[in-house]
């Protein structure tokens, strides 16, 4: 009878002792959900749009505000419609944000944030960049550097659709291109031009 008595006090005492822990918890800066080694794939019409990795992901959520963090990186692969890898994105940390009752959808990478273009063979480098998926358009106010088969470019501030097709910095500087030459094309001298190699016996 004794030892059932102390069985329910240990147990009563074990329960208040979590309650009083759960209570101390502050749930918007506890996350809801964790995943470990996070793969995404987004498709349409039995089409693959996007792929993405990650090695952590936590799901945090707040009265106004639901939103997932990538503390160990992301990387990003879009394709086109013809399931062709187009443009790849990476960075060491990421953050998602869903507003709550909005039709709100971003996405924010920082750190050594690495695009590509594969199909324009173009990469951008900057520190942040921000993806809005309801507008559908790629932007940031930090430093950024642009290389192309055009040239080099460098500035701050880009904008630029989802895909990383049409990007433009807004306040660009010493920035410069390459002119491409036809390798095929012939030039003559025509100061010292002979005329052509004609056939042995012709004059």
């Amino acid at each position: 009878m004794i030892a059932a008595v102390w069985t329910v006090a240990i147990i009563l005492f074990s329960c208040r002792s979590n309650l009083e822990e759960a209570e101390k918890l502050d749930l918007s800066t506890t996350p809801r959900q964790t995943i470990d080694s996070m793969v995404l794939l987004q498709t349409e019409r039995g089409k693959l749009q996007v792929r993405a990795y990650a090695p952590t992901m936590k799901r945090y959520e707040t009265d106004t505000l639901s939103y997932e963090l990538f503390p160990e990186g992301v990387e990003v692969y879009a394709y086109t419609d013809d399931g062709i890898l187009e443009t790849t994105i990476r960075a060491n940390e990421a953050r998602h944000d869903t507003g709550k009752g909005q039709n709100k959808e971003i996405w924010k990478a920082y750190g050594n944030v690495v695009i590509k273009n594969i199909v324009k063979k173009e990469t951008m480098e900057t520190d942040t960049i921000y993806w809005n998926r309801t507008t559908k358009e790629i932007y940031t106010d930090c430093y950024i550097r642009m290389y192309s088969p055009e040239g080099f470019m460098q500035g701050y501030g880009m904008k630029s659709d989802e895909r990383a097709r049409n990007s433009i910095i807004q306040r660009p500087f010493n920035s410069y291109t390459v002119v491409v030459q036809d390798s095929t094309k012939v030039l003559i001298d025509s100061i010292n031009f002979i005329g052509p190699l004609l056939p042995k016996g012709v004059k």
